[in-house]
């Protein structure tokens, strides 16, 4: 049966008389960009944006990328692997500086900022909770056009980058807790796995998000009795079809959840607020009742963490014991694997880089780009988040309007 005679055609047509998204008329003039990459200098930071890889494939497009002296360095790759494919290493961080976009893995310094030039682009984190006035100010003043990766959307309305981090550090919670659990001084000497005849390790996981999931299914993957803590019914659901196994899940009820802790050999907390603080759902007195040698590793220590024990430790020092408990509360996890991060970083960032190429610069990829436009807070020195400006008292406007409005 063809679309005639079974009304799809008609269907179709009747379509066109809905109301209808506007189409912008955007000229589209490819333009070669130049992009610089300096040396992350944030503490314990030791991700890059773009690999030797990825520099090549811009490069090949006539784009210039201008890279740092030993900016990879810290994730693995050698000056020697940029040149091979074409990009320039300077030694001058101003150098890097003078490039179209600047492309970071860390927020700004107050001294990069002082070498930024009118009208250029910053494309970085930007924690906002680290962050003050003056700091917005002053890139408001060097009328800046600055994007949050943390804050860029994908078509489905999610976050790919921080869903990316989120799965590396996911999984490497469960190596991480491993390492302790088996360590003489930390931990009671237990690898973690299920073996015949031998009690399986028990992993408990606070929260039902990505990080969650991929704990969860490397926790599974050595054999581990996995259970699983929310609030939220749909993602114990989703969790449980995307693991596609059966696990114990439950809602966050205090008794249930203390009782599990009592017999947990690991205790991964990964609740994600999005009102910028976790709340604690594990007391101190549960920890007390956890068994000596334990872990927990609180990957919510970014958001102040969900335990009431976990203070903020570093990669120097990422343990510490209370109450016979082993404590990971590092904010960084991700940067422990620079070379893998780095790899997904650069994996969100170049298709990125090579649109913005093809459709002329960065404004037009904003119009363009619905998901990418969520991602700035400043467009050509005009603050374009709301929550920002009305926390710091800064003026604001609304980007969809300032785009429309831009020629």
């Amino acid at each position: 049966m063809n679309a005639e005679h079974n009304g799809f055609l008609k269907f179709s047509e009747g379509e066109q008389l809905l109301p209808q998204e506007e189409t912008l008329d955007i000229h589209v003039n490819p333009k070669n960009i130049t992009i610089g990459v300096p040396a992350e200098t944030s503490f314990q930071e030791c991700r890059l944006p773009l690999v030797p890889q990825a520099v090549g494939l811009l490069v090949a497009n006539g784009h210039q990328v201008i890279i740092e002296n030993d900016a990879g360095k810290s994730a693995h790759f050698s000056n020697k692997d940029f040149t091979e494919v074409g990009a320039r290493v300077v030694y001058s961080t101003e150098e890097v500086f003078k490039a179209d976009i600047i492309l970071k893995v860390a927020p700004l310094s107050d001294s990069e900022i002082e070498m930024l030039s009118s009208r250029q682009t910053i494309l970085s984190s930007l924690h906002i909770t680290g962050q003050n006035r003056h700091y917005f100010e002053k890139l408001m003043n060097k009328r800046m056009t600055a994007l949050a990766f943390e804050f860029i959307k994908d078509k489905t309305g999610s976050f790919p980058l921080i869903r990316s981090m989120s799965e590396l550090v996911g999984t490497s919670s469960i190596f991480i807790a491993n390492s302790y659990l088996k360590d003489p001084a930390y931990g009671k000497g237990i690898i973690m796995g299920g073996f015949p005849g031998i009690t399986p390790t028990e992993v408990v996981i606070i929260g039902a998000g990505t990080v969650a999931e991929y704990s969860a299914r490397a926790a599974i993957g050595v054999g581990a009795t996995v259970k699983v803590f929310d609030n939220s019914i749909y993602k114990l659901r989703r969790l449980q079809d995307a693991i596609n196994n059966r696990i114990f899940t439950s809602i966050l009820q205090p008794k249930v959840l203390q009782k599990a802790l009592t017999t947990a050999d690991v205790v991964i907390g990964a609740i994600h607020s999005r009102e910028g603080m976790s709340p604690v759902v594990v007391t101190e007195d549960m920890v007390k009742n956890m068994k000596e040698g334990s872990v927990i590793i609180d990957v919510s220590i970014d958001q102040g963490g969900c335990i009431e024990t976990s203070e903020i430790t570093n990669h120097n020092k990422p343990v510490y014991q209370k109450h016979g408990v082993t404590h990971y509360c590092v904010p960084n996890i991700a940067s422990s694997i620079p070379h893998t991060a780095s790899y997904a970083f650069s994996n969100f960032f170049t298709p990125i880089l090579l649109r913005i190429g093809e459709v002329g610069g960065i404004e037009n990829m904003l119009k363009l780009d619905y998901g990418l436009r969520q991602g700035a807070y400043l467009f050509n020195g005009m603050l374009t988040k709301s929550y920002i400006g009305e926390y710091f008292t800064l003026p604001y406007q609304d980007i969809e309007l300032l785009i429309a409005a831009f020629r």
